[in-house]
Order: structure tokens, then C-alpha cells, then sequence
């Protein structure tokens, strides 16, 4: 095999490389650096993932790491842009809902939305000395969304419920964006045929105002023990913190809630309106806070109705994927970038929705 450089081109030739398929520039084969990135998405910090890497043979330190996520995650936002806009365009729309994976039978898809905070540097981060007041630290919602569809429930041998297969939406920024890229995802898993579709979530008002917008014909389900919460703090607002009075009187009102009697509890939370004025002023106002919550989640409150189609009523399978999430995102000592964040994420969902391969299959370029 040639090798040393050649006289006509002037380039360098060297099997070894060519064999670890390593182009101009390259310091690491494509095959190390799928194997650090992906290490980088399974363990909590750049550190842990060079540990993890020596412990395989081949160290290599966390900043290392870091640069090789950048370039890869970079490579990852880009794709999932573009599956993004092919789902969305009229013109490869149909194309992309040919591909979803067809169905094992006739499904129903369930959508579930929730919202966790990352810890970013501020605008004034590492502004010195401490004592002078800035924002060095910012939080900010990171938006998620997981999508599944209902044949995919299962339990453990223990009877602890468990999804075989969902896919994973999350966007830093305005819920509009969130709602793009969850519509294209749902569409990839099988929107267009699915019989019924069921967005669950809790009270945020971002969320039910994107499902309006981009699932106008799916059926609501307001998480249970959101739901439960708010009857609560009615029953502390009448019957105060302390003592059984307040048990006593939601307790019944929770079992007719979850069995088919939503329109019985919504009367009697719509009566102690009539009430109201003979209460102080701020337990007044928590009943009314309250009601009105209720009633604006009318049609969110069939329990019993949407268990008996298989469809979860609380969104627990949310909350895990979102301290799932926390466990990488917000530990102790993470003070991200904006583009760090976007660049680890994008890597994350890569690999939690089956399209890290394509990642790879992109040729190398040295920044």
C-alpha cells in the first residue's frame, strides 16, 4: 500500500489512518468518537465520561470530550432541524408519514408534556468581585415532550407501569418551537394513523394552548394528582391546614373524581361560590383561584372514561423522563452555555429516538 507523499498531488499518505478511516486534521478515528459522545450522553459529567473512557482503553481527558460532543451535537441539531422541516414542508409531508413505523394493528398515540429548569451562565457570569450583585446565573424551561403510542404500555413483574417505546421532544425557548418539533416527531411515530390521540399534562397554561394549536382533535387528560392538589387547597381554604375536617371532605370528592363523577364535583365546586362572601378574603380568593381552574379543565377531567381506553390519567411517565433529564443537566457545579446545552441535548434525543447513526454518517470536518 502507498504510503508518504505523493509526487504528483503532494498529499500525505498514511494507511494506518486511512484504514481508521481518519481524514486531514483528524486526531480521533470516527469509531472513538461516536464511543466518547455517546459515553458523554450515559454518564452525568465530561469528567465521568473520561473516566469511563480510560476504564475501556482509551483515555482521554473531559475537555477532549467536550470538543468532540460540540462538533457532533452540532452535527445532530442540524439533522433533527432537517427532519424537522421535511416533516413540516407540504411537500415531503406525505413522505414522511409513509415512513412512520407501521402499526402492529389499530393504536392510539399518547402525548405528554412537562417542563424542567437548566441552570445557565447569566449575562454577567464570572463578573468579579462577589459581592457586587449580577446576574451570573440564569434559569431558564427547558420544554419536553414524549410521545408513545398505547399498545407500548406494560407493567414489571412487580406491577410498576413502564412505556417499551416512547420518543423524546425538548426545546429551550418558546412553546411555538416546541409544538413544531413535537408535531413533526408525531407525525414520525405515527400521528396520521392513529385512531386516537391523548395529550396528559399538568395545569401549565403553555401546554394547553400549544395542544390547542397543533392537536385541536386529541382528548385532554389533566394529570390526577395535579387535579387532586387543587382539590386540596380548596379543602385547606375551608377547613384549614390542621385537623380531619378537610380529609373528610375531599376524600369523597377524589374517589368520585377518578370513578366517573366529574360532573358531581364540579357542581359542588361551582356551589361554594355562593359561599364565598361569607369567607375572609384570602381563603375567598383561593376558592375562586381554584374553581376556576377547574372549570377550565372541564373536558380534562373523564377519568374514568379515558382509563377505560387505556389511556394513562396521570403523567408520571413525563416527570420521570424530565428528572431523567436533571440527573445530566442540573447537577451540582453545571453552569451551562446556551450552545453546550443545545449540543449535549441534541446528542441526548439522538440517541433516545434511534437516530444516532445518522450522526455518523455524516464525513468528518476539523474545525
Amino acid at each position: 500500500m502507498a504510503y508518504g507523499q505523493d509526487s504528483q498531488g503532494g498529499n500525505w499518505l498514511c494507511p494506518v489512518r486511512l484504514a481508521w478511516g481518519l481524514q486531514a486534521n483528524q486526531t480521533m478515528s470516527p469509531a472513538l468518537e461516536e464511543k466518547v459522545c455517546f459515553t458523554a450522553t450515559m454518564t452525568p459529567s465530561f469528567e465521568k465520561a473520561a473516566a469511563v473512557a480510560a476504564k475501556w482503553g482509551s483515555p482521554v481527558d473531559d475537555a477532549t470530550i467536550h470538543h468532540h460532543v460540540a462538533q457532533a451535537g452540532e452535527r445532530a441539531e442540524a439533522q433533527a432541524a432537517a427532519r424537522v422541516e421535511r416533516a413540516l414542508d407540504i411537500q415531503t409531508r406525505a413522505e414522511v408519514v409513509a415512513q412512520a413505523k407501521a402499526p402492529r394493528g389499530e393504536f392510539s398515540l399518547v402525548l405528554m408534556l412537562d417542563g424542567w429548569m437548566i441552570r445557565e451562565r447569566g449575562g454577567q457570569w464570572g463578573l468579579k468581585p462577589p459581592e457586587i450583585k449580577a446576574e451570573r446565573v440564569s434559569w431558564r424551561e427547558m420544554k419536553s415532550a414524549i410521545v408513545f403510542r398505547l399498545d407500548q404500555r406494560a407493567a414489571t413483574s412487580s406491577g410498576r407501569p413502564l412505556i417499551l417505546e416512547k420518543f423524546y421532544v425538548a426545546h429551550r425557548g418558546d412553546p411555538e418551537e416546541l409544538g413544531r418539533r413535537l408535531y413533526a416527531e408525531a407525525l414520525r411515530r405515527g400521528l396520521n394513523q392513529a385512531l386516537k390521540v391523548y395529550v396528559v399534562a399538568d395545569g401549565g397554561v403553555w401546554i394547553w394552548n400549544l395542544a390547542a394549536d397543533r392537536f385541536p382533535e386529541a382528548a385532554g387528560v389533566l394529570d390526577f394528582y395535579h387535579a387532586s392538589g387543587h382539590l386540596w387547597a380548596v379543602a385547606h381554604a375551608l377547613w384549614g391546614e390542621q385537623g380531619p375536617d378537610a380529609r373528610q371532605w375531599v376524600e369523597p370528592l377524589l374517589h368520585q373524581l377518578a370513578h366517573g363523577g366529574e360532573a358531581g364535583v364540579l357542581r359542588t365546586l361551582e356551589d361554594l361560590l355562593q359561599l364565598c362572601g361569607r369567607l375572609e378574603e384570602e381563603r375567598q380568593k383561593v376558592i375562586e383561584r381554584e374553581v376556576a381552574y377547574f372549570q377550565s379543565h372541564r373536558e380534562h377531567v373523564h377519568y374514568q372514561a379515558m382509563e377505560e381506553a387505556g389511556c394513562p390519567k396521570g403523567s408520571g411517565a413525563m416527570e420521570s423522563t424530565c428528572s431523567q433529564y436533571q440527573d445530566r443537566f442540573k447537577r451540582t457545579g453545571q453552569f451551562w452555555t446556551l450552545a453546550g446545552e443545545h449540543h449535549l441535548l441534541a446528542l441526548e434525543l439522538a440517541r433516545r429516538n434511534q437516530d444516532w447513526d445518522e450522526i455518523w454518517s455524516v464525513p468528518y470536518q476539523q474545525n
